[in-house]
Protein backbone atom coordinates (compact mmCIF):
# COMPACT_ATOMS: atom_id res chain seq x y z
CA UNK A 1 0.00 0.00 0.00
CA UNK A 2 1.25 3.46 -0.51
CA UNK A 3 0.23 6.86 0.56
CA UNK A 4 -1.12 9.15 -1.15
CA UNK A 5 -2.84 12.89 -0.56
CA UNK A 6 -4.89 15.17 -2.47
CA UNK A 7 -4.44 19.18 -1.52
CA UNK A 8 -7.85 20.79 -1.30
CA UNK A 9 -8.48 24.51 -2.39
CA UNK A 10 -11.27 26.44 -3.23
CA UNK A 11 -12.44 25.83 -6.31
CA UNK A 12 -10.46 22.85 -6.61
CA UNK A 13 -11.42 20.43 -10.38
CA UNK A 14 -12.53 17.39 -9.19
CA UNK A 15 -13.00 16.48 -12.90
CA UNK A 16 -8.96 16.98 -13.40
CA UNK A 17 -8.12 14.19 -11.25
CA UNK A 18 -11.14 12.03 -10.84
CA UNK A 19 -9.70 9.79 -13.24
CA UNK A 20 -6.87 8.96 -11.41
CA UNK A 21 -8.06 9.18 -7.71
CA UNK A 22 -10.73 6.22 -8.94
CA UNK A 23 -8.91 4.40 -10.49
CA UNK A 24 -6.39 4.37 -6.90
CA UNK A 25 -9.21 3.68 -4.54
CA UNK A 26 -11.42 1.31 -6.91
CA UNK A 27 -8.82 -0.56 -8.85
CA UNK A 28 -5.72 -0.50 -6.43
CA UNK A 29 -7.57 -0.43 -2.90
CA UNK A 30 -5.85 2.29 -2.44
CA UNK A 31 -7.12 5.18 0.96
CA UNK A 32 -6.08 8.55 0.47
CA UNK A 33 -6.10 11.55 2.43
CA UNK A 34 -7.72 14.60 1.68
CA UNK A 35 -5.83 17.50 2.86
CA UNK A 36 -6.24 21.06 3.37
CA UNK A 37 -5.12 24.34 5.28
CA UNK A 38 -8.26 24.69 7.29
CA UNK A 39 -11.34 22.88 8.24
CA UNK A 40 -13.84 24.64 6.75
CA UNK A 41 -15.55 23.21 4.08
CA UNK A 42 -14.50 23.79 0.66
CA UNK A 43 -16.53 23.76 -2.58
CA UNK A 44 -15.02 22.50 -5.65
CA UNK A 45 -15.21 24.42 -9.18
CA UNK A 46 -18.26 21.81 -9.99
CA UNK A 47 -20.16 23.33 -6.88
CA UNK A 48 -19.64 19.90 -4.32
CA UNK A 49 -18.94 21.09 -0.89
CA UNK A 50 -16.02 18.38 0.35
CA UNK A 51 -14.72 18.15 3.63
CA UNK A 52 -11.60 17.27 4.20
CA UNK A 53 -10.28 14.42 6.39
CA UNK A 54 -6.73 16.20 7.79
CA UNK A 55 -5.35 20.00 7.82
CA UNK A 56 -1.63 20.80 6.87
CA UNK A 57 -0.62 21.01 10.25
CA UNK A 58 -1.82 17.64 10.94
CA UNK A 59 0.72 15.92 8.47
CA UNK A 60 3.79 16.90 5.89
CA UNK A 61 4.26 15.98 2.34
CA UNK A 62 7.26 13.77 3.22
CA UNK A 63 4.73 11.80 4.88
CA UNK A 64 3.35 10.83 1.19
CA UNK A 65 4.64 8.86 -1.83
CA UNK A 66 2.22 11.09 -3.96
CA UNK A 67 0.66 14.26 -3.37
CA UNK A 68 -1.80 15.36 -6.03
CA UNK A 69 -2.88 19.04 -6.98
CA UNK A 70 -5.75 19.53 -8.84
CA UNK A 71 -6.45 22.43 -10.84
CA UNK A 72 -8.90 25.12 -10.29
CA UNK A 73 -10.32 28.14 -12.32
CA UNK A 74 -8.94 30.46 -9.56
CA UNK A 75 -5.81 29.73 -8.21
CA UNK A 76 -5.22 32.88 -6.13
CA UNK A 77 -7.06 32.01 -2.96
CA UNK A 78 -4.46 28.77 -2.79
CA UNK A 79 -1.36 31.00 -3.97
CA UNK A 80 -1.87 33.47 -1.19
CA UNK A 81 -2.59 30.76 1.72
CA UNK A 82 0.50 30.53 3.44
CA UNK A 83 -0.18 27.46 5.41
CA UNK A 84 -0.63 25.83 2.45
CA UNK A 85 2.83 26.82 0.46
CA UNK A 86 4.33 26.14 4.10
CA UNK A 87 3.56 22.72 3.59
CA UNK A 88 4.47 22.62 0.32
CA UNK A 89 7.65 24.36 0.91
CA UNK A 90 8.66 22.44 3.75
CA UNK A 91 9.59 19.40 1.91
CA UNK A 92 10.56 20.74 -1.67
CA UNK A 93 13.63 18.51 -1.23
CA UNK A 94 11.63 15.26 -0.09
CA UNK A 95 11.27 12.05 -2.74
CA UNK A 96 7.82 12.60 -2.88
CA UNK A 97 6.21 12.56 -6.44
CA UNK A 98 4.35 15.48 -6.77
CA UNK A 99 1.66 15.67 -9.31
CA UNK A 100 -0.10 18.58 -10.37
CA UNK A 101 -2.32 19.51 -13.11
CA UNK A 102 -4.01 23.00 -14.75
CA UNK A 103 -3.01 25.95 -13.07
CA UNK A 104 -1.97 23.73 -9.88
CA UNK A 105 1.99 24.34 -10.90
CA UNK A 106 1.93 27.47 -9.88
CA UNK A 107 1.47 26.34 -6.01
CA UNK A 108 4.55 24.30 -6.65
CA UNK A 109 6.43 27.13 -8.43
CA UNK A 110 5.88 29.47 -5.39
CA UNK A 111 6.91 26.56 -2.87
CA UNK A 112 10.22 25.93 -4.77
CA UNK A 113 9.00 22.85 -5.70
CA UNK A 114 9.99 23.65 -9.38
CA UNK A 115 13.43 25.24 -9.37
CA UNK A 116 14.98 24.41 -12.03
CA UNK A 117 12.71 21.67 -13.21
CA UNK A 118 11.12 21.33 -16.50
CA UNK A 119 7.33 22.13 -16.56
CA UNK A 120 4.02 22.79 -18.04
CA UNK A 121 0.78 24.15 -17.08
CA UNK A 122 -2.68 24.91 -18.26
CA UNK A 123 -2.98 29.12 -16.73
CA UNK A 124 -2.47 32.13 -18.52
CA UNK A 125 0.98 32.72 -19.82
CA UNK A 126 0.68 36.44 -18.40
CA UNK A 127 1.15 34.68 -15.03
CA UNK A 128 4.98 33.20 -15.96
CA UNK A 129 5.32 37.27 -16.84
CA UNK A 130 2.92 38.66 -12.95
CA UNK A 131 5.05 36.18 -10.74
CA UNK A 132 8.91 36.36 -10.63
CA UNK A 133 8.75 32.44 -8.59
CA UNK A 134 7.80 31.28 -12.14
CA UNK A 135 10.78 30.25 -14.05
CA UNK A 136 9.47 30.55 -17.41
CA UNK A 137 12.09 29.40 -19.46
CA UNK A 138 11.89 26.40 -17.98
CA UNK A 139 8.27 25.93 -19.09
CA UNK A 140 7.54 23.22 -22.09
CA UNK A 141 4.40 23.80 -23.99
CA UNK A 142 3.53 19.92 -23.71
CA UNK A 143 0.70 18.45 -22.54
CA UNK A 144 2.70 16.01 -19.89
CA UNK A 145 5.94 16.80 -18.21
CA UNK A 146 7.89 14.51 -15.99
CA UNK A 147 11.53 15.84 -14.51
CA UNK A 148 12.26 13.70 -11.91
CA UNK A 149 9.77 13.59 -8.39
CA UNK A 150 7.30 16.26 -10.40
CA UNK A 151 4.68 15.50 -12.72
CA UNK A 152 2.53 18.25 -14.44
CA UNK A 153 0.39 18.66 -16.92
CA UNK A 154 -2.27 20.61 -18.59
CA UNK A 155 -6.60 19.92 -17.26
CA UNK A 156 -7.85 18.81 -20.72
CA UNK A 157 -5.00 15.98 -20.72
CA UNK A 158 -6.93 14.25 -17.49
CA UNK A 159 -6.61 10.93 -18.56
CA UNK A 160 -2.81 10.77 -19.89
CA UNK A 161 -1.90 12.69 -16.80
CA UNK A 162 -3.64 9.78 -14.78
CA UNK A 163 -1.73 7.52 -16.77
CA UNK A 164 2.19 9.18 -16.20
CA UNK A 165 1.22 9.40 -12.20
CA UNK A 166 0.27 5.71 -12.25
CA UNK A 167 3.56 4.04 -14.15
CA UNK A 168 5.65 6.56 -12.19
CA UNK A 169 4.30 4.95 -9.02
CA UNK A 170 4.50 1.34 -10.70
CA UNK A 171 0.81 0.51 -10.93
CA UNK A 172 0.15 -2.60 -13.33
CA UNK A 173 -2.41 -0.58 -15.57
CA UNK A 174 -2.12 -2.65 -18.72
CA UNK A 175 -1.13 -1.49 -22.20
CA UNK A 176 -3.90 0.88 -23.25
CA UNK A 177 -4.90 2.95 -19.75
CA UNK A 178 -8.91 3.84 -20.46
CA UNK A 179 -8.70 3.94 -24.41
CA UNK A 180 -11.07 0.85 -25.11
CA UNK A 181 -13.61 2.11 -27.60
CA UNK A 182 -16.91 0.88 -27.38
CA UNK A 183 -17.92 -0.99 -30.59
CA UNK A 184 -14.88 -3.27 -30.52
CA UNK A 185 -16.77 -5.40 -27.12
CA UNK A 186 -19.32 -8.07 -27.48
CA UNK A 187 -22.34 -8.56 -25.71
CA UNK A 188 -20.20 -11.41 -24.02
CA UNK A 189 -17.92 -8.80 -23.20
CA UNK A 190 -20.37 -6.41 -22.14
CA UNK A 191 -22.49 -8.89 -19.52
CA UNK A 192 -21.18 -9.10 -16.17
CA UNK A 193 -21.97 -12.09 -13.27
CA UNK A 194 -20.22 -12.22 -9.88
CA UNK A 195 -18.62 -15.36 -9.16
CA UNK A 196 -20.83 -18.03 -7.01
CA UNK A 197 -19.06 -16.86 -4.04
CA UNK A 198 -19.23 -13.09 -4.93
CA UNK A 199 -22.97 -13.47 -5.33
CA UNK A 200 -23.48 -15.02 -2.07
CA UNK A 201 -21.77 -12.35 -0.13
CA UNK A 202 -23.74 -9.83 -1.72
CA UNK A 203 -27.09 -11.75 -0.64
CA UNK A 204 -26.05 -11.80 2.76
CA UNK A 205 -24.99 -8.16 2.47
CA UNK A 206 -28.57 -7.57 1.02
CA UNK A 207 -30.01 -9.03 4.19
CA UNK A 208 -28.94 -5.83 6.21
CA UNK A 209 -31.08 -3.50 4.15
CA UNK A 210 -34.06 -6.45 3.67
CA UNK A 211 -34.27 -7.71 7.23
CA UNK A 212 -34.42 -11.21 5.87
Amino acid sequence: MKKIAVLLYPAFSLQEITCLTSVLTVWFDEKIDYIASSRETLFSEEGLPVQQTKTTAETKAADYDCVILPGTVNPLPALFDEELIRFLREDAQADTLFAAISSAPILLSKAGILKGRKFTAGYFMQMTETFGFIEKDHFIHKGIVEDGNVITGIGMFFREFAETVLRKMDYDIGDHFMQDKPDEYTEEDLTYRWTEDEYQEFLEELKEYTGE
